[in-house]
């Protein structure tokens, strides 16, 4: 275990020393209130400011309502194809009478879900996302319950959805954090119908609007995701962009006007690509540490990672690396190959930067009588000290 992780902190400390060569890089500002910009590949933390503090949503809560579609069409509770009722209530509160975005759909007509889709995602239409709502679940109240437990089971651990519009409703908060893995969630699982976001307008009951995403044929490689505002959250968006193998997800809210949102997302999107760089650090299945085993034939298991480990490293690295691998040990045998035991966290100074979880690389069978004795004997003897 010790020899392992020591390799682990060796290449770690070699990547700062590499980058702490080059020139310090200035720290980065920005106009937004909350923001979070992330790799999209590693989940490393790029740049982050008040990350956790709830605010209200918008209509970036809409993400939540496309990933409880995304999720039945993946199941086959729904297809492209299938059809929504557009109730009165979808046609007053979040059509042209309402005074908020809309796609203008018909009152007392159906709609394919195709096409709710390209008026949530292109033209932010509550209407459209009444629709669904009512379709699936029979009424808000009961699809926001849909919900709360999706995002529940994708960790969004600090938000929480009262309607599936991001129309202003007491107790409907979200955070920039969990935003971004929303949106990564979205990117990773439903590749087949990110498409969506970067659709750049659309056509419905005779009336033509632009995708809202300021970024959309302004910023290099810039294809999703979402804009939102009210008053009180002011202007946000959730925002991503692909330059060749690397993509970067960044959230922003509470900003005072459309253009400060264009703006800041472009700032912020054109210094991650430019500020930083990937390295590798293990490969998938690579050995990564070792975790105490208590009662197998063997005293250690191997640790690995399914996905590739690397980090969006800083150009021009102004802190101190450093990692750690968290268990819950020693761990009982047997153990089965591939299962999740153990967490590598890195850091950057008291900055998390990176955190994934591992995964058993090897079975550990059970111990004999004498190597059960012996472990018990050795927790026995650590537990005083």
């Amino acid at each position: 275990m010790f020899k392992r992780f020591s390799r682990l902190m060796l290449l770690l400390i070699a990547a700062t020393f590499s980058a702490q060569t080059a020139v310090q890089a200035q720290v980065y500002q920005t106009a937004a209130k909350h923001a979070y910009l992330i790799d999209w590949n590693s989940g490393s933390v790029l740049f982050s400011k008040d990350e956790d503090e709830q605010v209200p949503p918008a209509s970036l809560a809409k993400l939540m309502t496309l990933e409880v579609v995304f999720h039945a069409l993946k199941t086959g509770e729904l297809t492209l194809e299938s059809e929504f009722y557009i109730s009165e209530h979808a046609w007053r509160d979040g059509g042209a009478n309402s005074g908020g975005s809309t796609m203008f759909a018909k009152l007392g007509s159906m709609v394919p879900l195709d096409a709710l889709l390209h008026g949530i995602i292109v033209q932010s239409g509550n209407d459209a996302c009444i629709a669904v709502a009512e379709g699936m679940a029979g009424n808000e109240e009961t699809f926001a319950q849909l919900m709360n437990k999706r995002a529940e089971d994708i960790g969004l651990t600090h938000s929480h959805f009262m309607n599936s519009t991001g129309l202003p409703a007491e107790g409907q908060m979200v955070t920039a954090k969990d935003l971004a893995k929303l949106a990564r969630h979205l990117i990773d699982d439903y590749p087949e119908y990110y498409h969506y976001f970067a659709i750049p307008e659309f056509t419905w009951n005779g009336i033509t609007q632009h995708n809202r995403n300021p970024i959309l044929g302004f910023t290099e490689g810039a294809d999703g995701l979402k804009t939102g505002h009210t008053e009180a959250a002011g202007y946000g968006l959730v925002a991503s962009a692909k330059r060749g193998d690397e993509r970067l997800i960044a959230v922003l809210t509470g900003m005072k006007s459309k253009k400060e949102r264009r703006e800041e997302a472009r700032k912020i999107m054109n210094w991650g690509f430019r500020a930083f760089t990937s390295q590798r650090i293990f490969d998938p299945d690579e050995e990564v540490a070792y975790a105490s085993v208590f009662g197998g034939d063997k005293s250690e298991v191997l640790l690995v990672s399914e996905r590739p480990v690397s980090l969006f490293m800083p150009r021009a690295q102004q802190g101190r690396l450093k990692a750690r691998v968290y268990y819950d040990g020693p761990i009982k045998a047997p153990i089965e190959e591939g299962v999740e035991v153990a967490t590598l966290k890195v850091w950057n100074d008291d900055k998390l930067i990176y955190e994934a979880p591992l995964i058993t690389g090897e079975s550990v069978g059970r111990g004999t009588t004498t190597q059960r004795a012996v472990g018990a004997l050795k927790e026995l003897v650590l537990g005083w000290f």
